[in-house]
């Protein structure tokens, strides 16, 4: 397929296309708004961008001007854990997403060094850095040693100087030209002054789509695997018993603080890229903010990856830091399988307690393929294979227009949406726009209520499989003008 079709209809062949078109032309649905949905449902990843600076900056009261809501935790107090990292924001009708590499002070490791760390995260998972200083201070020697992390990095980068209410900080603004790093932004993160502009620089950075870094199934390269899990649940014990002997290669990527090394090793007779893999084998034991260099971990790990391996420590209570990181896998839209580690060490009436807290904590997640592994003694580890195999074939599949159809036709009449208010809505037609993981768009009569798109959902699941994947359902209603 072409570039440019799969650009306007997304996995859609021309005649699925055409035949479409004329579905929704016939039901009453503006064809420019149909083609539009069509283009943002079948789009792959978006472009990334970093948002970048020492502590206290403004990063992220700037992050909430960008998304238009208050979602980054704001307190005049560095270090505030957060468990989101990663926003989605649109500007000028362009969607984007952001990674909000916080900062905080730690006196263990001395402040350059730590936020050099977080900095090269970010950097590191994205496609342009947005680069945040306090125009009031001035560039300090963090904001120094920064710019030689963004300038080794080679990412398009825009400079913001924050906190300019007034004519008056304009005239500090223009110093930082000095930091060799163009034109400075003069904006103020709280009042919202000079953001418009700022965005239309970073709009220009950022490519239109990032290049699919992962490797693509019909390339043959080596599938990646993220392994996420929180801390000490033991993955560093599973990819030393993965890697065992069988280590294939080590690429070393030189940083200046940490090494990001991706492993290719084998497994069941194929090469896999286990991603980003050095705080796993190299553990970094940080007191404060902990939690929330484990979540920028996990974020850039999964940018990175097709599949998410998670791993849980089956011998405790799940946590809600369990949950959570499941639920950053699945935003990210990655392929997910669940390992139950430690699993030797269970006795038959944990056993009993994990299957309630799992019907009970992961009944979102249902489908995700499930294996029971003992990293210690590598017990199981055979059965990590499949499992992972089959959730990246449920990440691809796509049904064709016509069979969604045909199954949707019989869904609404078998079960119909429930009467609200007089009216019934229905599902008219819908299509797979995009795969990887599978997006649904669907055009209905009138609003579709949540708990008929998980009856949706999980009927799809039920037909045609998708184990192991996230799917993603959206609703387009049919406006109340044009009947024929």
């Amino acid at each position: 397929m072409s570039n440019d079709t799969s650009a306007h209809h997304g996995e859609l062949g021309d005649a699925e296309y055409a035949e479409f078109m004329a579905l929704a032309a016939e039901e009453g649905f503006d064809i420019d708004e149909v083609d539009a949905d069509l283009d943002a449902a079948s789009h792959g990843p978006l472009p990334v961008l970093a948002v970048v600076g020492r502590p206290n900056v403004g990063k992220s009261t700037l992050v909430n001007r960008i998304i238009g809501r208050r979602e980054a935790v704001v307190e005049d107090r560095p270090g505030v854990t957060r468990d989101r990292v990663t926003y989605e924001a649109t500007w000028n009708g362009r969607r984007f997403k952001l990674v909000d590499t916080g900062g905080w002070e730690i006196d263990v490791l001395g402040i350059d060094k730590l936020v050099a760390t977080q900095a090269e995260y970010g950097i590191e998972s994205a496609d342009a850095v947005l680069f945040v200083v306090d125009a009031t201070v001035g560039a300090t020697d963090t904001d120094e040693a920064l710019v030689k992390l963004i300038r080794r990095a080679g990412k398009p980068v825009v400079l913001c100087a924050n906190k300019v209410d007034g004519p008056s900080t304009e005239a500090e603004a223009a110093y930082l030209w000095s930091l060799g790093l163009g034109e400075p932004y003069p904006v103020s993160a709280l009042h919202g002054r000079g953001s418009g502009d700022l965005l239309d620089a970073v709009l220009k950075a950022l490519p239109e789509a990032p290049p699919q870094t992962f490797g693509n199934g019909q390339l043959g390269g080596p599938r990646r695997v993220a392994l996420i899990g929180r801390p000490n649940v033991g993955k560093s014990s599973l990819l030393n018993k993965v890697a065992g002997e069988d280590r294939v290669v080590v690429n070393e990527l030189a940083g200046t603080t940490r090494d990001p090394v991706d492993e290719m090793i084998e497994l069941g007779g194929k090469t896999w890229k286990f991603v980003d893999t050095a705080g796993i084998r190299r553990r970094v034991h940080l007191t404060a903010g902990a939690d929330f260099y484990a979540s920028l971990r996990t974020s850039s790990a999964l940018e990175k990856a097709e599949v998410a391996v998670v791993l849980i420590d089956a011998s405790e209570t799940l946590a809600e830091q369990d949950t959570r990181i499941i639920s950053m896998a699945v935003e990210a839209g990655r392929a997910v399988v669940i390992a139950y580690n430690k699993w030797d060490q269970l006795d038959e009436e944990r056993r009993y307690y994990l299957e309630r807290e799992i019907e009970r904590d992961l009944v979102q997640v249902q489908w995700a393929p499930r294996v029971n592994v003992s990293a210690k003694t590598g017990r199981h580890m055979e059965k990590l294979v499949p499992a992972i195999e089959t959730a990246l074939e449920g990440w691809e599949t796509r049904i064709t227009t016509a069979r969604l159809n045909a199954f949707l036709g019989e869904l609404v009449a078998s079960h119909p949406h429930p009467i609200r208010g007089g009216k019934q809505p229905r599902i008219l037609f819908g299509t797979q726009a995009g795969t990887r993981p599978p997006r649904f768009v669907l055009f209905a009569s009138g609003f579709l209520e949540a708990g008929y798109r998980r009856f949706v959902e999980r009927r799809l699941r039920e037909e045609f499989g998708f184990e192991g994947t996230p799917i993603s359902i959206s609703v387009r209603v049919r406006e109340k003008r044009k009947r024929k």
